[in-house]
Formats: structure tokens, sequence, C-alpha cells
């Protein structure tokens, strides 16, 4: 099932409530305004002008569809403990529309491992993309002098950097799956020799641009290629998050390989690792 989500104007409301209104459910929905119930999709929208589109054709119902070119970024990994941060950048063309839609692209969150792996090396054979990956004992080295956002910020400039080089152009529109506020993201970026400016800054970008959406997918995708080769070269199954499961994974693993080994695959500034010294 697809999930999508954008933000819609009066005017826009007004026309999606009168092009579906036989098909509008007396049923109330929390924080609603109405909501439409079509054979392969439903429609709510809510309070806020947000609207959520659910069904196995979602996407098909959305009202702003891509009218020119776009770019959009995702970063994946920040919130595991073990792993890698990957980052990507991703060109969408108005001509790739039909193959997103028909390969239901949609935020990496909202897929399952399977269908990251299936899908996500048809986007990068089909769109123009930047790939960084950054490993676990370049993260720690970094992450002395830079925190998580600063991180990311370097990251997401550089692979907009990288896909400005090999598309040979930025579109006018290029969104940044927001984790900061733009002046902030800016100032990260202050000392950097090259910086892309005139960025979009958007929470939850994944569920409203396909560019960010296929970035996140892409991102998502090296990630487990990474975590593959991290499992294959211990001949373990290694948890992913930051939870319990992985404080126990952790313990085991430090008994056995000491914090030199898993500096090479853990982040050290997660508070896992202050449990694990108590």
């Amino acid at each position: 099932m697809e999930t999508y989500t954008e933000k819609l104007n009066e005017l826009q409301i007004q026309q999606l409530k009168e092009k579906y209104q036989n098909f509008i459910s007396d049923k109330k929905i929390p924080y609603a305004l109405f909501q439409i119930r079509l054979q392969d999709c439903t429609i709510t929208v809510y309070d806020s002008k947000k609207v959520v589109y659910q069904g196995q054709n979602a996407s098909l119902y959305l009202v702003n569809t891509l009218d020119d070119d776009e770019a959009g970024s995702d970063e994946v990994g920040t919130g595991d403990y073990f792993g890698p941060v990957s980052v990507c950048a991703v060109l969408v063309r108005k001509e790739d529309i039909p193959f997103l839609k028909e390969l239901q692209v949609n935020d990496s969150k909202q897929l399952n491992d399977e269908k990251i792996r299936q899908k996500a090396p048809l986007l990068m054979k089909q769109l123009t993309h930047s790939l960084l990956i950054l490993d676990n004992v370049k993260y720690n080295r970094v992450h002395t002098t830079h925190n998580m956002n600063q991180i990311k910020a370097k990251l997401h400039n550089q692979a907009y950097i990288h896909l400005k080089k090999k598309a040979g152009f930025l579109p006018q529109r290029c969104i940044v799956d927001q984790f900061a506020p733009k002046e902030l993201y800016y100032r990260y970026l202050q000392h950097e020799p090259l910086v892309i400016h005139d960025l979009i800054f958007e929470t939850k970008a994944e569920s409203k641009y396909l560019s960010v959406a296929a970035a996140s997918m892409i991102a998502r995708y090296a990630f487990l290629c990474a975590w593959d080769k991290m499992e294959e070269h211990y001949q373990c199954t290694i948890p992913k998050g930051a939870g319990e499961e992985v404080d126990r994974f952790a313990a085991s693993f430090l008994e056995r390989y000491g914090y030199d080994e898993l500096s090479k695959i853990a982040k050290m500034h997660f508070k896992n690792t202050a449990r694990l010294k108590k």
C-alpha cells in the first residue's frame, strides 16, 4: 500500500472536495475536515491542510505533480548505533515521473528491506544521483569536533556538489529533508570552500517529494549493503536501532573484540557506549 502526504491550500482542498463529492465518507476522523473513500485510495484532509493519500494507487491522486525537474536529498543511519551514515541526492526529471509512479517510489521508512533491495537498484540505474557513505571510523573521528547535524549538513552539501557535477546543473527546486533550521544549516557550512545555496528545507519531505523519496530509498539501500558486509565480516546478525537488544549485542561484542574493534562499527558518542561502560 502506498502512502503520500502533501500540503494543499484552501482552493485546492475545495476543488478536491468538489471533484470527489460523491465519495466523501460520513465517518468522523479526529482533526479531519473530511475523508474521501475511493476503490483504490483513501484521501484524508486534515484541519492543518495536510492531505494523506493511502491505497494501492495513492500516487495517482496527488494534486501537486512534478511540473519541472527537481532534486532531493535524504540521509539514513543516524539513529542506528551500528552501521554507517549514508546520504543521497537525486535528480528527478519530469519524464521520470511515470517510471517512479510505476515503481511506487515512497519514503524508505514505509518500505521493508526486501522492497528497498528490489527497487533501489532500479532507481540508481534510472536516475542521476550522488551517494555518500560515511563509515564509522571516519564518523567517530569527525564527531570529536562536529555534532551530528554538522556532519549531516556537510554530507548533504557535498552530495549536491557531486550531483551538480554529474548532471551538469541543479534544478531550481532542490529539497532537503529538514534536520535543522535553514539558518543553522548554512552556519554549519560557513567554512566550506563550496556551498550549494537556495535549498528548500521541509520536514517529512520524503513523503511529499518524489526526489526525496527516491533519495531515501537509495540511501537506505546503501546502508543495507554496508550492513550486509558488516554481518558477513563478523559472521553474526547485528540488531538495528539503539535499544536494549543493541545494548545486549554490544556487550557481547565488546567482551569478544574490545573497544577498538567496536569503534569500527559503532557510533561511539551514542548513549549505548556509556551504558556499556557502566
